[in-house]
């Protein structure tokens, strides 16, 4: 049987991550969501910003998880109609025969795409991005997360332990020293 695997041009570039938006998802709901977390949490500097954007993608990806069951229906329905539509190779012929002319071939995937885009409607993209939207994809995009997200608070203990050292030393070298008297005459 012929795979068709096609990658999707969003794909090339990065565009689509398991945990920000998928196609067919509200990206203006999901800038609202956004936006009203920064106003709830007021984050200041950039470190604070990127936690808060973090925050936003793992809400609206909990909020939207049939997202991978529609992706699942749709890939499998893409392969479906894939299958019934482009000519596969017949193994019980003959070495020389075994392959489709390639013309059927191509007309057969145009009728596939065609019925597919007509049937799953916004869903088809889902059904082309293939992998990316899949349980196991978030799961291993969140492992990778965790651990930047591990070493980033690494950094970060590290440089607020550097800080308090020096907050430390300036505040001692800064202040006065104490008078030491010696000990005192009876009279």
């Amino acid at each position: 049987m012929r795979v068709h695997k096609k990658t999707h041009p969003a794909l090339k570039h990065g565009a689509y991550s398991t945990t920000t938006l998928l196609p067919g998802e509200d990206s203006t709901a999901f800038k609202k969501l956004h936006q009203a977390l920064i106003a709830e949490l007021a984050p200041s500097g950039e470190l604070e910003k990127d936690i808060v954007a973090a925050m936003a993608r793992f809400v609206w990806r909990r909020k939207n998880l049939l997202t991978f069951r529609l992706a699942e229906f749709s890939r499998k329905r893409l392969s479906e109609i894939r299958f019934k539509c482009i000519p596969q190779p017949d193994y019980l012929m003959t070495l020389d025969e075994d392959e489709p002319d390639p013309a059927e071939v191509a007309k057969g995937e145009e009728a596939a795409t065609d019925q597919a885009r007509s049937e799953l409607g916004d869903m088809y993209e889902l059904a082309e991005i293939g992998e990316i939207a899949t349980s196991d994809q978030l799961m291993k995009e969140l492992a990778v997360e965790e651990r930047l997200d591990a070493m980033i608070d690494k950094c970060l203990k590290r440089l607020l332990f550097v800080r308090g050292l020096k907050s430390i030393s300036s505040s001692s070298s800064s202040a006065p020293l104490p008078l030491i008297q010696g000990p005192s005459k009876a009279a």
